[in-house]
């Protein structure tokens, strides 16, 4: 009842992931991204422990390969989840249990991996890989025209509900964490939550506390004036349809 895309740009550091779904609030469980660790996603039956217990095997250092058999070994609704893997070295694993519903499978290139299950078809995750990497720039912005291909060539087969985006690069917690929990085109919407972003948050998240910044900056001046220096130029991004 998903599909989802996650990704590593190795030139920046940065991890994304991002997911479509006719289900509600989809953002809440499915996808995972943490700086310097890694990206995962869980869906057709969700299994939230899976981000529970293995994120800190990740951060720990282990292959998505040992995660996954250590997670899927102790599950024994296996064959009804879906789950796919990408660490900050680029290794990924995917796994599609037998009981997922068509069409059920995933995909993968150079630091990216798609999965998906009752699509209209194995095109939906092909297009949405295909996006990806022809396109350049932000992290973000690439996961945006992934999941347009995606629904494009048919996304999920029982229609639109909610979408997520969320990218990570130094710090355990998302530079950017946008969702669309119920709206009748999902992936519209994320593109102008992603825009709004720009305005004053993008800036303002550069300033926080972090792993190489344990105070963040804390003066207002500081902030209110990168905001008025740098507030729409941090990115750039068409409208919606653009």
């Amino acid at each position: 009842m998903t599909w989802s895309i996650l990704a590593l740009d190795r030139t920046t550091g940065t991890l994304g992931a991002a997911v479509a779904t006719r289900f509600f609030a989809v953002g809440a469980l499915a996808i995972h991204v943490e700086g310097h660790v890694g990206a995962m996603a869980t869906q057709a039956l969700i299994n939230p422990m899976y981000a529970v217990h293995g994120m800190p095997l990740m951060r720990a250092g282990e292959a998505p390969v040992d995660v996954a058999a250590a997670l899927l070994a102790g599950d024994a609704g296996r064959e009804h989840r879906q789950l796919h893997i990408l660490d900050v070295q680029g290794r990924i694993f995917a796994h599609t249990g037998a009981e997922c519903v068509s069409w059920c499978g995933s995909v993968s290139g150079v630091d990216v991996s798609v999965a998906g299950n009752m699509l209209a078809g194995a095109a939906v995750v092909e297009r949405t890989l295909a996006a990806f990497e022809a396109s350049a720039g932000p992290m973000a912005e690439r996961l945006l025209a992934a999941l347009e291909a995606g629904e494009q060539a048919g996304g999920d087969k029982r229609g639109k509900q909610s979408a997520a985006l969320k990218v990570a690069t130094r710090d355990p917690y998302p530079d950017l964490d946008i969702r669309a929990d119920d709206h009748p085109d999902p992936i519209r919407e994320l593109r102008r939550l992603y825009r709004v972003s720009q305005e004053r948050f993008a800036v303002f998240r550069r300033f926080l506390p972090g792993a190489d910044s344990p105070g963040g900056v804390f003066d207002r001046r500081v902030i209110d004036a990168a905001i008025r220096r740098d507030r729409g130029a941090v990115y750039t991004v068409p409208p919606a349809g653009g």
